[in-house]
């Protein structure tokens, strides 16, 4: 679990701050492959195409009090990088720094004490693109997946908090059928966290579950959003409910491959000062 994998990243779009662009939100995968090439205007693309026009809706109520969730502190790291690609193997997760956009991205560090243990202190510029996306994830068959109908459960839980300052979100990122470009990928993220960021596509419904509702966007490219009305800073998600829920709208194709579940934040700015996302819990259950 200490070897260091090659990773690449590939960007999702979604847009920030409510303005018409693409941004990015980035899976990692741990096998080296090309770099897809960009749709976007103003920063790579994958499988989501450029944002929504649509105005942005008003900014949620504030967030509840945190959860009875123990809080983890990550004083001795077993692992740090500032490298844009850095990361790191530990349980059978790969947490990833994931400086996708570095071109455009300020100095990021991450540490970890392990998998579902670690933090990031990042520093970016007051401007609209997704910069980047550190995160968590586990890769299912060494990313070459498994037919979603194999598995009774998919579940996930989670515990991470953004720093309240800037623009973000904290999010699951689910890829389908591949990973990154390619013909017939899809890919499906969950938001429990989000700070005057927008997805991609429109907002087409609601999603109720676990005593929450959840806005739906999706595009007509495989691209599926499940926008949480309020915080949450710590849970657990039944991926199998929604991800079948998708495919029986229409958003997602049937039965397709589970190739990569993840779960980190989407930095876009952090008003040019330095600010903390702390991740202190993380598992996928598949079976």
């Amino acid at each position: 679990m200490l070897a260091v994998l090659l990773a690449i990243s590939f960007p999702v779009l979604s847009g920030c701050g409510g303005a018409s662009v693409d941004g990015v939100a980035a899976a990692s995968a741990s096998l080296p492959a090309p770099s897809p090439a960009s749709s976007s205007v103003t920063a790579p693309a994958s499988s989501s195409p450029p944002a929504s026009s649509t105005s942005r809706p008003a900014p949620p109520s504030a967030p509840p009090p945190p959860s009875t969730t123990a809080v983890r502190s990550c004083r001795t790291p077993e692992f740090t990088t500032s490298d844009p690609d850095g990361g790191w193997s530990d349980g059978g997760y790969y947490v990833h720094n994931n400086m996708w956009n570095a071109g455009e991205a300020g100095p990021e560090t991450l540490r970890a004490c392990a998998y579902d243990n670690w933090y990031v202190e990042s520093t970016q510029p007051d401007s609209t693109s997704v910069k980047t996306y550190p995160n968590v994830h586990k890769d299912i068959n060494n990313q070459n997946g498994k037919p979603f109908n194999d598995y009774s459960v998919i579940k996930s839980t989670f515990a991470g908090r953004g720093p309240g300052t800037g623009v973000y979100d904290v999010a699951y990122d689910l890829w389908l059928n591949g990973v990154g470009n390619g013909a017939g990928v899809s890919e499906l993220m969950v938001w429990t966290e989000n700070r005057k960021q927008l997805p991609a596509g429109d907002k087409l419904t609601t999603y109720v579950a676990g005593g929450f509702t959840y806005d739906v966007w999706a595009d007509d490219e495989g691209y599926v959003a499940f926008v949480s009305r309020s915080t949450q800073y710590s849970g657990s998600v039944d991926l199998k409910a929604m991800i079948a829920w998708a495919i029986g709208k229409g958003l997602l194709p049937p039965n397709p491959t589970v190739n990569q579940i993840g779960y980190g934040i989407e930095f876009c700015s952090t008003g040019g000062g330095k600010a903390r996302f702390t991740l202190s819990d993380f598992s996928v259950t598949m079976s």
